[in-house]
């Protein structure tokens, strides 16, 4: 029985092997495709701005519950009464469209109707990489072209952290925002930590759901090393270069102290960067005692100024929309098929790493 599940674990082992290096094989093709047809990544394609008005959306749900509620042929009453009152709106709005139009064409001065301010509410959903930013920096293009001070920008976040380049990019995008004086506020429903809290701290508001994880501002680098293994074998393995510490650390070279020593010096200079940039921005917060690497939630992200509010960003839209108009922003660009097979098989590779390391999580941040 033994050797059956050895033989079936090498027979695994081999199969997934193969479909690893298929699927690179297929990913560099198609890259190759796409750059000598001029593809670029998407850089030259346009996508578009899709809007959809959470208070109409809030009404239809009050409706539908209303109506439920109704005997048929009241509801059937009540249903075509609505109806004729969103036509009467829609033609309404029409007219004065026309109108200012026309108004427009004789140079004289357009009536406008004063409307609620607007609340633009946009998602990011980071991986490692902070996929998402060039997604963020468009809808931020977008929005920053008509909102105004008297206006206000969420961004539900959700995000472990990533690459420190990446992530420094997307709190870029936001501070455009702040640049503005255009409010900004961050809602967290689940985590925002390392690079995502370095951009949840650009916003004048952080909201954080009750158990939403705050923090670990702090940086880490992890490196296998396989020169001892390399040795055994008798294999060399030569790296030039030129500059004493072009490369610090390596993966098959023979590690120093002085290329540790050196690796550190480097991370401690970016966690430096890190606490000024988070200090900056949200000065209440003692940055020495929660730029540990530690993880907060709840009350204690209050009490250390982590977050200005606890609620969900559900919540908030639907208390928003009491005062506001609330328009959810969602850029969407325009993908060949290369770019979609290429993204597809990068998820999965992306999916599994990410999957082992939720498993690690949770194993140490469990209930029951």
């Amino acid at each position: 029985m033994a050797e059956f599940f050895y033989e079936y674990g090498m027979f695994f082992l081999k199969a997934l092997t193969f479909v690893v290096a298929f699927g690179l094989i297929l990913m560099a093709i198609v890259a190759a495709a796409t750059r000598s047809s001029g593809g670029g990544g998407g850089a030259g394609r346009e996508g578009r701005i899709t809007i959809k008005n959470y208070n109409e959306k809030l009404e239809d749900l009050q409706d539908a519950l209303s109506f439920s509620l109704l005997e048929p042929e009241q509801q059937k009453e009540a249903e075509k009464e609505k109806k004729t009152e969103r036509k009467a709106e829609k033609k309404l709005a029409k007219a004065a469209a026309k109108k200012a139009r026309k108004q427009r064409g004789k140079g004289e001065t357009i009536v406008v109707e004063e409307k609620k301010p607007r609340l633009y509410v946009l998602d990011f959903d980071g991986d490692i990489r902070a996929s998402e930013v060039e997604k963020l920096r468009r809808e931020i293009t977008a929005v920053l072209t008509t909102a105004t001070p008297e206006d206000e920008i969420l961004v539900r976040l959700e995000s472990g952290g990533g690459m420190v380049t990446s992530y420094g990019l997307a709190a870029s995008q936001l501070d455009r925002i702040r640049d503005k004086k255009i409010p900004l506020t961050i809602c967290v429903d689940k985590v925002a930590a390392s690079g995502g809290y370095m951009m949840a701290c650009v916003a004048d508001k952080v909201v954080a759901a009750p158990f939403a994880v705050l923090g670990s501002i702090g940086v880490v680098a992890q490196i296998p090393n396989f020169h001892r293994l390399l040795k055994e074998l008798n294999i060399d393995f030569e790296l030039l270069t030129a500059g004493k510490y072009k490369r610090t650390l390596t993966v098959f070279g023979e590690n120093t102290d002085e290329g540790r020593d050196k690796f550190l010096e480097d991370i401690e200079r970016i966690h430096g960067q890190f606490k000024a940039y988070v200090g900056e921005r949200r000065p209440k917060l003692d940055i020495e005692e929660v730029a540990t690497g530690e993880i907060w939630s709840g009350q204690d992200t209050l009490d250390l100024h982590l977050a200005d509010e606890l609620s969900t960003s559900d919540q908030y839209l639907i208390d928003a929309c009491e005062a506001r108009e609330v328009l959810i922003l969602t850029y969407k660009e325009k993908k060949s098929l290369a770019d979609r097979f290429s993204f597809g098989i990068q998820n999965v590779i992306d999916n599994v790493l990410l999957k082992w390391f939720d498993r690690l999580l949770k194993s140490r941040y469990t209930i029951g």
